[in-house]
């Protein structure tokens, strides 16, 4: 599918952002795996042309507007109380106070067109807590105009120490999963 020309701004109005961490450690059993929606982030998408690797993107993250949308596994059922300490202890570690934004720019983009249906790369650099790193966000279009994908986080990267609890033995695993779907037919045009 051929993409519009033009400039065109995204949110959560448009497309939803999800973070996935994994636990593990002997007392993995006992935490939970989180999938976190991220509430407020934007993003912008520059199409000179019709040509998609042509395109630039860059986004803003508001740290502050984690949210847990579900624990799996555990011994337990996760309480709203548990929801707010998760949340609680993530702005901490991602230190939200002194910096509230993460930001990605890219500085590549791979595409391939395979019978109507676009996928590639998105080449660029994530920066959180002010520490840049190079991340790889590849992507699908799933159905006319709306986009899937993933990418890879490693939290130690970023200089961010995974969480743990009991001495070690529950800690989060290094690599964060980023999930997003864009509609781009529900885009603003700027």
């Amino acid at each position: 599918m051929a993409l519009a020309p033009g400039r065109m701004r995204l949110g959560p109005s448009s497309g939803q952002l999800l973070l996935h961490t994994r636990r593990q450690g002997v007392a993995s059993k006992v935490g939970h795996d989180l999938t976190i929606v991220v509430t407020d982030w934007s993003a912008e998408v520059d199409l000179p042309n019709d040509n998609p690797a042509d395109a630039t993107v860059r986004a803003e993250i508001q740290m502050a507007s984690l949210k847990v949308l579900e624990g799996t596994g555990g011994v337990k059922p996760l309480t709203d109380r548990d929801r707010e300490e998760i949340v609680s202890t993530a702005r901490r570690i991602l230190e939200v106070d002194r910096h509230p934004t993460a930001t990605f720019e890219s500085s590549r983009i791979e595409s391939v067109q395979d019978g109507g249906t676009l996928s590639g790369t998105i080449f660029g650099t994530l920066t959180i807590r002010g520490t840049s790193a190079p991340v790889e966000l590849r992507g699908r279009e799933t159905r006319p105009d709306v986009f899937q994908g993933s990418a890879e986080i490693v939290q130690s990267a970023y200089g961010i120490k995974p969480y743990s609890a009991f001495l070690g033995a529950l800690r989060l695993r290094d690599v964060v999963e980023v999930e997003f779907e864009v509609n781009l037919a529900t885009a603003e045009r700027i």
